[in-house]
């Protein structure tokens, strides 16, 4: 397919993603952990639009209500520093501005920021028609942030290492979601200190050797709810919901509603809840919209691709 028009604008789009498990290994002497997790990308995108400009720059978009009062406007901006490192990977001096629709919580724990990243990267490739590659641009992704690459891989995939390195888990099952917002973000290394924290004062053995892992890919494979829901696991959930403990009165007030089974995503505050079919998923979207109000609550399906272009606009 030929690229875009030299000085058009591209869009591509990008998801967001659940962890289906997430084990934390200790912390390593670099102040990362080992993890092994299994990621979902579910169908909440983010929308780069990447135009040719004088200079760079970055703006930002609400869509469905997402806060994005938290999101930098500067040179720190995720997808103005992947769309940067791919140019000055490939010896480019041609500013863009990144318009950025962002339909995914913002500190969340659902990749919005990785997202961004995954989608302006291939945004700026087609706009430069660099005809990088998929493993080009992932190994780029790894050096900006560990969820990178999967928001270029998409569907379901086991993660390891900081959770950059992928394998996919292949499978043709689907599976429905209802996501409830946190009222505020977490950040993401304060949930890791606080699991540090817990581990020590309570005693901890290394999970490697569970077999977790195994059954989360079976429950995925098999396309059966009640069989994922079982399997669902997340090394954090203790220590997301020991700094905000709204996050155990959600999970709580999914399970009334009639979730098959919740879990807090990644290092939270989002809380997903799986729902045993897309009617189901309606049915408790619109109860828990009761409880915590229409701006909190999401539905979603999963697995979806990884970042894709949208259009090119001459």
């Amino acid at each position: 397919m030929p690229g875009p028009a030299a000085g058009a604008s591209v869009t591509a789009q990008a998801p967001a993603k659940v962890n289906l498990l997430l084990r934390v290994g200790p912390l390593r002497p670099d102040g990362y952990h080992d993890l092994v997790t299994v990621f979902q990308a579910v169908s909440l995108f983010e929308e780069v639009t990447a135009t040719p400009a004088g200079r760079w720059g970055v703006s930002v978009e609400a869509v469905d209500g997402t806060d994005v009062s938290g999101v930098p406007l500067d040179g720190s901006n995720l997808a103005l520093r992947a769309a940067r490192a791919l140019a000055d990977r490939a010896g480019l001096d041609e500013p863009v501005h990144l318009h950025v629709r962002k339909g995914v919580p913002v500190a969340g724990g659902m990749a919005g920021g990785s997202a961004d990243a995954a989608a302006a990267l291939v945004a700026c490739d087609a706009l430069w028609q660099l005809r990088t590659g998929l493993d080009g641009l992932a190994a780029l992704g790894a050096e900006l942030g560990s969820d990178v690459p999967f928001g270029l891989h998409g569907r379901t995939a086991v993660g390891t290492g900081r959770g950059e390195h992928l394998v996919p888990v292949l499978t043709t099952a689907g599976f429905s979601w209802v996501f409830v917002l946190g009222t505020a973000g977490l950040s993401t290394p304060a949930v890791y200190g606080e699991c540090d924290r817990l581990r020590a004062l309570g005693g901890w053995s290394d999970p490697a050797d569970d077999d977790r892992l195994e059954a989360v890919e079976f429950a995925v494979r098999s396309g059966d709810p009640a069989v994922l829901g079982a399997a669902l696991s997340n090394d954090l959930a203790e220590a997301a919901c020991s700094l905000a403990p709204e996050l155990t009165r959600t999970l709580r007030a999914g399970q009334r509603a009639g979730a098959v089974a919740g879990v807090v995503s990644g290092s939270g505050p989002t809380v997903a809840l799986l729902a045993s079919s897309a009617a189901a998923a309606q049915d408790l979207a619109r109860d828990l919209t009761a409880v915590v109000g229409a701006e909190r609550v999401r539905v979603a399906s999963g697995p979806v691709p990884g970042a894709r272009v949208l259009e090119a606009v001459a």
